[in-house]
């Protein structure tokens, strides 16, 4: 199904099958190896996953740092080894008893901005070159260095003690494995999560994408499936009008830019679609990932 720059195709993962799993499916349904994801999930964990597929591949490094929202199950007073239920209880407790709505809302609260987030030790965040979640097995604990994340917003959506449901909005990097846990540190009284959907990713949501089990479904695939222009549409744009101009930063030269205020990245669009990734730099603007 290779089609020009390729394309973005939004999938609904099910619980059970990892990330990869996903991929390699698609990658049998699509008829093509060149299909990558940008932001795995964890097996027990359903919901939104973008593929890139054929040459949006190359995209990937501007979707995987977009903002993510979730929809979590906490259950408080049992800790795991893996802060989720895959993993070994480490301790358990019957004090939740004693909280209410109000002080686990208030923790919620309190977990909200800026903040360092210490990942599970069972995660992908890689020491000395290595996934954790490898050195973990092997009975390694590890001193894990906390990463600055932000959760711009954790709210809770039901409770039924000890079970805490809860959306969250929060940067990318940001484990929600781990502010279960912190929920249940900041209680008192330890906690896990239990079940995780992810909803969005930036301006993408999960009603938009195709199920998993509907990857051999041409039609449905064709519906859900993304231009790159429409996938990187977070990006500032550069317009392009000169055939020349496209022609140049199509072979990977730079051109003088003077109308675009600023720097940073963008989309640079000609005749419709997707040119290529820019960098816009002291008024010269360099192609970094051409497409068409």
């Amino acid at each position: 199904m290779s089609e020009g720059p390729g394309w973005v195709l939004p999938v609904d993962k099910p619980e059970g099958p990892t990330s990869h799993d996903v991929v390699a499916r698609a990658r049998r349904a699509l008829g093509t190896r060149r299909v990558g994801h940008t932001g795995t999930l964890d097996p027990f964990a359903s919901g939104l996953l973008l593929l890139c597929v054929e040459r949006a591949t190359r995209l990937a490094e501007y979707l995987t740092g977009l903002d993510k929202r979730y929809e979590a199950t906490a259950v408080l007073g049992v800790s795991t080894d893996t802060d989720d239920r895959e993993g070994a209880v480490t301790a358990e407790t019957d004090a939740w008893r004693r909280l209410s709505g109000a002080d686990v809302e208030e923790a919620l609260r309190a977990l909200e901005g800026e903040q360092e987030q210490v990942p599970p030790q069972y995660s992908a965040k890689k020491v000395a070159g290595e996934a954790m979640h490898r050195r973990a097995r092997r009975g390694e604990q590890v001193r894990l260095e906390p990463v600055r994340v932000r959760v711009h917003e954790l709210l809770p959506l039901e409770m039924d003690l000890p079970r805490v449901r809860f959306s969250v909005h929060c940067s990318s990097g940001t484990y929600v494995r781990a502010i279960a846990r912190d929920l249940g540190a900041a209680l008192g009284v330890g906690g896990h999560l239990v079940a995780l959907r992810r909803t969005a990713v930036g301006a993408f949501r999960v009603e938009q994408a195709v199920p998993a089990h509907d990857l051999d479904d041409g039609a449905a695939v064709a519906r859900a499936r993304l231009s790159p222009l429409e996938a990187v549409a977070h990006l500032p744009r550069v317009e392009l009008d000169d055939p020349a101009v496209a022609d140049r930063l199509r072979q990977g030269q730079r051109v003088r830019w003077s109308e675009w205020p600023g720097d940073g990245s963008v989309a640079i669009v000609s005749e419709g679609g997707l040119l290529a990734i820019g960098a816009l730099e002291d008024g010269v603007l360099r192609p970094r990932k051409v497409l068409a």
